[in-house]
């Protein structure tokens, strides 16, 4: 897909663009069956509790939800100011926004629940300047879509390899430090290993680490669908300086218990089809161990 027929697609209206959704729905679900033998056993994993039928359920979900995470995200640059702030509200903003006029840059810990891509976007809407870290593309094409996408009305795309030059060189300028933490560690041998839906699971430590060697404070933003094409964004915090009273990995923990709330609480809405427990703990000891 070019960049030029990408924007003319946004030009369409939501309600069309969620007709052209229920039709990726059938594809995915129906014909591709995408990444079907990867989503079911994620969820047997996660969810030994459930019913066959139960998770089965939680799966249609997902595939509705992905499909629409398509179309919105495509729709996004050409939404006007107030129909996207109208279409993400937040809750608890107050608390950071005060870190943010004493001048303290806050980290934010984000996941691949609802609609991630619009929460950096919506947060510049409504007064907090953002910083979306992501991994680059392999596809110069798809990064430079990518990059129009997340550059939509003033939030800052910034590439995880240069994350640590931008801070440096913006280290006056207070914003949010966006990050989807529920990511594989490219090094799974050097993660932080934790217990995570009932599965052994490496986090990436470098998001504990910032924000223990920046004294930032980090909150967690949980998503929640309050209707088609309209979210929650809700800020809860995870923990403030000073950290030395907190043991290493108890950021991670924090933010793992808080992720797991809110995917239990809406499991459709979590990106299943994420290849998360691709690697084993036992087939890394000894190899390494995470360094704080």
């Amino acid at each position: 897909m070019s960049l030029f027929f990408f924007r003319l697609l946004s030009k369409l209206p939501i309600s069309w663009l969620y007709i052209l959704s229920n039709f990726l729905y059938f594809l995915l679900a129906r014909v591709f069956r995408y990444r079907r033998k990867v989503i079911e056993q994620n969820l047997a994993n996660s969810f030994p509790e459930k019913s066959a039928a139960e998770r089965h359920q939680i799966a249609q979900g997902f595939y509705r939800h992905l499909a629409d995470l398509i179309v919105e995200t495509i729709k996004m640059p050409a939404f006007s100011v107030g129909e996207l702030r109208r279409r993400v509200t937040f809750y608890n903003e107050e608390v950071v926004k005060n870190y943010l006029k004493a001048g303290h840059s806050v980290i934010i810990m984000a996941a691949h629940q609802c609609n991630w891509e619009w929460a950096p976007s919506a947060a510049v809407l409504n007064g907090m300047p953002a910083d979306a870290i992501y991994k680059p593309l392999a596809s110069q094409r798809f990064e430079k879509i990518v990059r129009y996408i997340r550059s939509a009305f003033g939030a800052k795309p910034v590439p995880m390899h240069r994350l640590l030059r931008e801070i440096a060189a913006r280290k006056n300028e207070p914003r949010l430090i966006a990050l989807v933490a529920d990511q594989v560690p490219d090094r799974p041998e050097m993660g932080y290993w934790t217990n995570f839906l009932h599965q052994e699971t490496p986090f990436y430590p470098g998001t504990e680490r910032l924000a223990r060697s920046l004294k930032h404070p980090v909150f967690y933003i949980e998503m929640e669908r309050v209707g088609r094409g309209y979210y929650i964004a809700t800020f809860r915090p995870v923990a403030e300086p000073p950290y030395e009273q907190l043991s290493p990995g108890e950021i991670i923990d924090r933010y793992r218990d808080l992720l797991e709330k809110t995917i239990r609480k809406n499991p459709s809405d979590w990106l299943w089809s994420h290849k998360r427990w691709k690697h084993s703990r036992k087939s890394f000891e000894g190899m390494g161990q995470t360094r704080w």
